[in-house]
């Protein structure tokens, strides 16, 4: 297939381009943030039928999630991914179009943000992380739609019928990986979290969701690992297989289960 014809700027206002992966960003946000509102709405969802949280927590969170988001996000990028280049050549830090953004930087960068937030308002910190946990995929969802509009971080080469030959990739079909991320990440741990929510009291039981959510997107990020280019200044790493998203997201594993065991047994 050839890759759609989409323009990577969705706006051009004079020299100001807004660009679709800024508005991937503030989609994901802004939705993430009034699902959570609905939540924390819903008393009967939280252990004691009282939410601890309420939605002005929520609105007042909001700039320390895009703060933990695009900083961890993006000094994750240049530890795990980029770090011999920045500094050589420190500028590049802020170059954002030399690399982007990592997402197991945004988590550690978000979780930073939950645990002063939670400290500040005195909001138990499993509750807070909860919250977040159930809304993330959304942000996961648009994120990887932004990444294919993008064509960045495609595929290896494919024959299947649903292959798509990127404008960077080569002259080759390849795996839309980004698609499969957003299928994974985004849609399939949003709909699992929700009906955990929903029909097995999860959010009565502090860190259940928070570690569905780990577990969940490592298993999903390890299986599209298979399936998408690794980074081309790491390429593969222990014989030619394994992958930096790999290797990051497979402790995640471990430990989504562990805190989803502790929570039940709470």
């Amino acid at each position: 297939m050839p890759f759609p014809d989409i323009d990577p700027v969705a706006l051009q206002i004079g020299p100001l381009a807004v660009h679709w992966y800024g508005l991937a960003y503030v989609a994901g946000i802004l939705l993430g943030w009034l699902h959570a509102r609905r939540l924390a709405l819903k008393a009967s969802l939280w252990r004691g039928d009282a939410s601890p949280i309420t939605p002005t927590h929520l609105d007042d969170f909001l700039v320390w999630a895009a703060a933990g988001i695009i900083l961890g996000g993006r000094i994750g990028y240049i530890l795990f991914y980029d770090l011999g280049p920045v500094l050589a050549e420190p500028v590049r830090a802020i170059q954002i179009w030399n690399g982007g953004m990592s997402f197991h930087g945004g988590l550690i960068g978000t979780t930073l943000a939950m645990i002063l937030f939670a400290r500040r308002n005195a909001i138990p910190m499993w509750s807070m992380f909860d919250i977040v946990a159930a809304v993330a995929p959304i942000g996961l969802f648009f994120g990887r739609i932004a990444n294919f509009i993008n064509g960045e971080l495609w595929g290896r080469l494919s024959s299947m019928p649903w292959a798509v030959i990127f404008p960077n990739g080569g002259p080759f079909a390849r795996h839309p990986s980004q698609l499969y991320e957003a299928a994974l990440e985004g849609i399939m741990l949003f709909v699992i979290l929700n009906l955990l929510i929903r029909f097995a009291g999860a959010l009565k039981h502090p860190g259940m969701v928070s570690g569905v959510f780990v577990a969940g997107y490592a298993v999903a990020r390890i299986t599209v690992e298979f399936f998408r280019e690794p980074d081309a200044q790491l390429g593969y790493l222990a014989g030619g297989w394994l992958t930096m998203g790999m290797v990051l997201s497979m402790p995640m594993v471990l430990i989504g289960i562990a805190i989803a065991l502790r929570a039940r047994r709470a």
